[in-house]
């Protein structure tokens, strides 16, 4: 196997390129820097889209604190921005939507009698309103692999909950019915209200299953770090998107320290080379796929114009030769060469 330096570095220029792309997916393991990877995107892809929605399904919702700015499950407006749009959802059923008390307790037994529905329904939610919205290209900053793998299978989950609840109707004819009558819900939130939003939902997501499935409307980027868990952990994530018939061509690998004749220390030389043998086999392992590379930054990055910044990195491969020195820096440099050649001049003239 080659040096991976020897490799051309690639880009995410494929996805800003594939300007039939509806849905965009980032995932990985946590903590590798999938919120700052999934906005940057969705900041690119602004530059050449009309309109596009980044959406937070993590629990832990990190977007607010990527852009600075506090996002709820309502689209809003980003700083900076005339065509980028950002929303948080939250993985559970929503119960104001119901209407009566008694429908909030009756629904809230049967979600938690179905592994995975109230999910599934929030997940089905989400679809609905985002399908009634005109965007060009959606971004999903997903939870890590485990709640992604799950997000990948509501529409199996929502089939056995509305299989579970058909068959309680067909064996208990109508209790349910005078049970929730009893309670005191209308007709109108009753059994077959819920088994109908329930198949409305199944519909929804199955539709934009189809989608999903779809490798010109679809990608799913992931994201890593080169280290030997968060290989496992992409390798386990792509079997399991090429098992659910999901395209998948990029890996963004997160925090690389690039060899640098200036580093001294031995604990970074010693990062640097376990990275090294790491890249190596990400290289080995994926060499169909666009792999991008992006340095380990001594800074966070937050806000706006830090991502703005970041993002070249997306586009462009990461030369640290370029990097080292910055404009006071070489303020600094051409200011001692004046210097010198001030005193040079002085000298010639004593002489």
């Amino acid at each position: 196997m080659a040096d991976s330096d020897d490799i051309p570095e690639s880009t995410v220029h494929n996805i800003l390129e594939q300007d039939t792309l509806k849905w965009v997916f980032v995932g990985g393991k946590g903590g590798v820097g999938k919120t700052t990877c999934s906005s940057i995107i969705s900041m690119l892809l602004a530059r050449v889209r009309p309109s596009v929605l980044i959406i937070s399904t993590d629990p832990a919702h990190n977007l607010s604190d990527a852009f600075q700015q506090r996002f709820t499950k309502t689209p809003t407006l980003v700083y900076g921005f005339k065509n980028l749009y950002a929303m948080e959802v939250d993985p559970s059923v929503d119960n104001d939507e119901f209407g009566t008390e008694g429908m909030d307790s009756l629904f809230s037994d049967l979600a938690n009698a179905i592994p995975g529905i109230d999910e599934a329904m929030s997940f089905g939610e989400m679809l609905k309103l985002v399908q009634t919205m005109d965007y060009s290209c959606i971004v999903f900053d997903t939870a890590p692999t485990g709640h992604t793998l799950r997000l990948l299978q509501f529409p199996a989950t929502l089939e056995k909950g509305l299989e579970k609840m058909m068959s309680l109707k067909s064996k208990f004819g109508g209790l349910l019915s005078q049970v929730t009558r009893i309670f005191g819900v209308e007709d109108d939130f009753g059994e077959d209200a819920i088994i109908g939003r329930l198949e409305g939902m199944k519909n929804v997501i199955e539709q934009v299953n189809k989608q999903f499935k779809d490798p010109d409307l679809t990608t799913f980027v992931c994201v890593c770090i080169p280290e030997f868990l968060s290989l496992y952990e992409t390798e386990r994530l792509v079997q399991e998107l090429t098992k659910f018939e999901i395209d998948t061509h990029n890996i963004i690998i997160n925090q690389v320290l690039f060899d640098d004749e200036d580093v001294e220390s031995k604990l970074l030389k010693a990062r640097m080379r376990m990275q090294q043998k790491y890249l190596d086999q990400f290289f080995m392992l994926y060499d169909d796929f666009h792999i991008t590379k992006l340095p380990l930054l001594p800074e966070e990055v937050t806000g706006v114009e830090a991502l703005k910044r970041f993002s070249r990195h997306f586009i462009t491969p990461y030369q640290p030769s370029l990097e080292k020195g910055t404009v006071e820096e070489v303020e600094q440099r051409l200011s001692r060469l004046k210097e010198q050649l001030a005193e040079a001049e002085a000298e010639l003239e004593k002489l």
